[in-house]
């Protein structure tokens, strides 16, 4: 695959050397913003992002990125409590919502892996309101999305399926959580829940946040590490991870600033969203943690997830397939 070469021209325009993407920035947002002339260049290596950068360029004030996150945060929340009310009323029992956040059942995983749809429109509702933006804005082009999605999907099974054929293996330490038949039967369906949720932070952080930073400044260790920390601090959980909880939102963060370069490099959210789902897949669906989200999982791990000394080598080991995964999914990509 030829790389997208997308630099400012004399008048503040774009010009394409890789031809991935429109070079009309109104192409992106739906009341045919323009972009202003800005007063730097993103490094060569990002120049795709541009196509993500430039119709955030229309309206980069750090004030409206503030109130958007405010905006898409009580969207979200809204929803969200109105979904735990209905709940909670159609099923007479006030704990209803509560239980099914802890995801321990099949039912409650696949009812809590649904509420990110209300995340997906809390960041549209932000994105159009106070930047003019519309969904491909915070997607990139779609057939290149999903062009780069699919290749980078592929490459993904390929490793995973060489590292679960190689040992050491875990068998033992593992539980069977659902019988075969019923996990096939809602693999389906389990897929596309899995997907609505990493898409969910992908459009938000990826998409939305990290490209309006990047409008507002130059430097990547801003507009990448930034959102990176906030997805981080997201997964810190001292109620599930007790003192192992900070160790969980470092390997966030890691995970968060891996996406967002694989963003920047591509100048869509196909390859993040790639990476997302395939981590999240081998941690829902097949082999999970015994606790909150496991309702959906072929096998459980049974480890004492609250103990550092227990998941610091699980988080190593999931550290160095994620670089692997990183690495493979550029060289699937060429990027």
């Amino acid at each position: 695959m030829t790389p997208l070469l997308l630099c400012q021209n004399s008048s503040g325009g774009l010009r394409s050397s890789g031809g991935r993407a429109p070079s009309d920035p109104a192409f992106f947002a739906p009341g045919g913003a323009h972009p202003r002339k800005t007063p730097y260049v993103i490094p060569m290596r990002y120049a795709p992002y541009e196509t993500l950068i430039t119709p955030a360029r229309a309206q980069p004030e750090l004030w409206r990125i503030a109130v958007g996150v405010a905006v898409a945060l009580a969207v979200y929340v809204l929803l969200l409590m109105s979904y735990g009310l209905s709940i909670d009323r159609i099923s007479g029992d006030p704990d209803t919502f509560v239980e099914m956040i802890d995801g321990s059942t099949p039912a409650d995983t696949m009812g809590f892996l649904l509420t990110f749809v209300f995340m997906i429109a809390g960041t549209l509702t932000a994105a159009i309101l106070l930047h003019g933006r519309g969904l491909l804005s915070l997607l990139g082009p779609l057939p290149y999305m999903l062009r780069d999605g699919i290749r980078a999907i592929g490459a993904l099974i390929m490793l995973y399926g060489v590292v679960t054929v190689l040992p050491p293996y875990m068998m033992d330490d593992l539980t069977p959580n659902l019988e075969l038949s019923a996990w096939l039967i809602l693999l389906p369906i389990s897929l596309i829940l899995v997907l609505i949720q990493v898409s969910a932070e992908e459009i938000f952080f990826r998409g939305y946040l990290q490209s309006q930073l990047a409008a507002r400044f130059s430097s990547p260790v801003i507009w990448i590490v930034l959102p990176s920390v906030m997805f981080g601090a997201l997964h810190y959980s001292p109620a599930d991870y007790g003192s192992a909880a900070w160790l969980v939102a470092l390997w966030a963060t890691a995970f968060g600033i891996f996406a967002a370069d694989l963003t920047a490099r591509t100048g869509t959210l196909g390859p993040a969203i790639a990476l997302h789902f395939v981590n999240n897949v081998s941690a829902l669906l097949f082999m999970s943690l015994d606790g909150p989200l496991s309702g959906l999982a072929l096998y459980t791990l049974q480890v004492n997830v609250d103990d550092p000394h227990v998941i610091m080598p699980l988080l190593w080991i999931d550290a160095m397939m994620m670089v692997v995964s990183w690495i493979a999914v550029r060289l699937a990509l060429r990027v």
